[in-house]
């Protein structure tokens, strides 16, 4: 019966990712094809995101209020799902959407919880240089720990296809919050539009900009 359970769990999650890689908005295909012509970024992961101006300016707002994560992302190896300017924008206007139907005055990154924030974006760098290499033997995906509170994530591998070749494209890395669940209808997750960008202490995969920062938590987090 167990080996069954489990079966059935292995089958049903194959299925919902799936799903999520070939169910995505139009919008999002342009992602996929984002060729990553760095390869290498002579730098910390930190100076790598400073050398992005106009990508990564609200992701360094909330770095600049975590000193510790600062240090984490110049100093020690890690793996970063780096969030665009994009996904901090969608957060935050959703978040001033709901105070303002309550006459509550916005609030934004640089005044926002520090604590909820520290939360959130520990999310996003894990431990360890992990490479897509790392990835693409687990069939339905790996669960890894996230930095400081070991907060469980979910990565997913796959190439894409292109030009009819079935697994040609470029390489696609689904990542998840499983939301301590079991139960995959309960994750949320996001694709990138760049992966496997090393720098000298990290490597680097790009969240795609219609990606919600915090997985759907940020309002709910935030709204005080």
């Amino acid at each position: 019966m167990r080996n069954k359970n489990v079966f059935f769990f292995r089958t049903l999650l194959a299925v919902l990712l799936s799903t999520t890689l070939f169910a995505c908005k139009k919008t999002d295909l342009a992602y996929y094809n984002y060729e990553n012509n760095l390869k290498d970024y002579k730098g910390s992961a930190l100076e790598y995101i400073k050398s992005q101006p106009g990508v990564y300016d609200s992701l360094m707002v909330v770095l600049d209020r975590l000193p510790a994560l600062e240090d984490s992302l110049q100093n020690e190896n890690v793996t970063l799902f780096a969030v665009t300017n994009k996904s901090f924008q969608i957060s935050v206007e959703s978040l001033n959407a709901v105070r303002k139907k309550t006459n509550k005055a916005p609030i934004y990154l640089a005044t926002a919880d520090l604590a909820q924030l520290d939360t959130m974006m520990c999310k996003y760098i894990i431990p360890g240089k992990l490479t897509t290499a790392d990835f693409e033997s687990y069939s339905d995906g790996l669960l890894i720990k996230s930095l400081k509170y070991q907060y469980a994530m979910h990565v997913a591998y796959k190439k894409a296809n292109a030009s009819g070749f079935n697994g040609g494209g470029p390489a696609i890395i689904t990542f998840t919050d499983p939301k301590n669940s079991i139960f995959v209808r309960y994750w949320q997750s996001t694709p990138t539009n760049a992966v496997n960008i090393k720098t000298s202490n990290a490597v680097v995969n790009v969240i795609a900009p219609g990606h919600d920062f915090g997985f759907g938590d940020f309002v709910t987090r935030i709204n005080h």
